[in-house]
């Protein structure tokens, strides 16, 4: 299948404030199709017009596509209070695009860096939602932060040449750079919110949600509590990715989720965050097509 994409703006109200809207129709017999979600800071087109890209390039195969700005986001109304509360943007998204398309039966969710941890903080309350697609999910601490930098930065700068030749030029700052790496591993000492990572049953899921509990927590409950396919992309050049990975590997739970037949895994080693090439972006959209035609 291959249609001529049909692009719709469109406005919808979330609580006070209004939401602005791209929708791309795809086949008219369609019953399933991808909300996706803007990580902040971004909004509906997407970093070097992903959004916008794959948005296209579904709605041809006959996917329809909602992507939209979030309260405090891009175009819309509203206040920004971050990706953990837009719950009733996401909800109000998905009426409207219910209500574009009345045909639609299932939506899946496509979020990048925080807005896949927002997607797994809504989807299983929803069961509207079929399926997710995270990129580079969000699982930021203090602590994770600090040794995905020892790890992934550090080790690596120490075998660059150019560091090697800043020292023997003495153009290397070694007064700063001992105190970057001396907080950097007081940082990572600090509690392990790996640790914290337990499955929860339902009764306590809500109370998992709560601000004080580890970001981690939060979003393991949530992966776990939903129950359809996911399809998990990891880029290779990305410090976003390489905590999550550490944050996995370390996890009895993560490891757990990770291993469900549900869950499909791809990595891109050379790809940055944002996918920032031509090359990545379209293999990425491939991914995308080829898994939500899968099922």
């Amino acid at each position: 299948m291959n249609l001529i994409p049909v692009e719709t703006g469109l406005v919808f109200q979330c609580e006070d404030a209004e939401l602005p809207g791209i929708l791309h129709t795809g086949a008219s017999d369609a019953t399933r199709g991808v909300l996706v979600v803007v990580g902040g800071p971004q909004y509906r087109v997407g970093s070097h017009r992903q959004f916008t890209l794959l948005a296209r390039r579904l709605a041809q195969a006959g996917i329809p596509v909602l992507r939209f700005d979030y309260r405090g986001m891009g175009d819309a109304g509203g206040e920004f209070t971050g990706f953990e509360n837009i719950e009733a943007d996401i909800r109000a998204a998905l009426d409207a695009f219910f209500e574009q398309l009345p045909q639609l039966r299932e939506i899946v969710i496509w979020g990048l860096c925080d807005a896949a941890s927002a997607a797994l903080f809504h989807a299983w309350r929803d069961p509207r939602v079929s399926g997710l697609v995270l990129l580079n999910p969000w699982v930021r601490t203090e602590a994770g932060q600090a040794r995905a930098y020892l790890r992934h930065y550090y080790l690596s700068r120490l075998l660059s040449p150019d560091l090697w030749r800043k020292i023997r030029r003495g153009d290397f700052a070694f007064s700063a750079a001992w105190r970057s790496l001396w907080a950097m591993f007081g940082q990572a000492r600090q509690p392990d919110a790996r640790k914290t990572v337990a499955a929860t049953d339902a009764r306590k899921a809500v109370a998992a949600t709560s601000k004080q509990t580890p970001l981690p927590q939060r979003m393991a409950d949530g992966w776990q509590h939903f129950r359809g396919p996911i399809l998990l992309i990891l880029s290779g050049d990305d410090l976003t990715a390489a905590e999550f990975r550490d944050l996995a590997k370390a996890s009895r739970i993560w490891r757990q989720l990770l291993a469900q037949p549900r869950v499909t895994l791809r990595e891109y080693p050379e790809a940055n965050h944002t996918f920032s090439c031509r090359a990545w972006r379209d293999q990425v959209a491939t991914w995308t097509q080829e898994w939500l035609q899968g099922w």
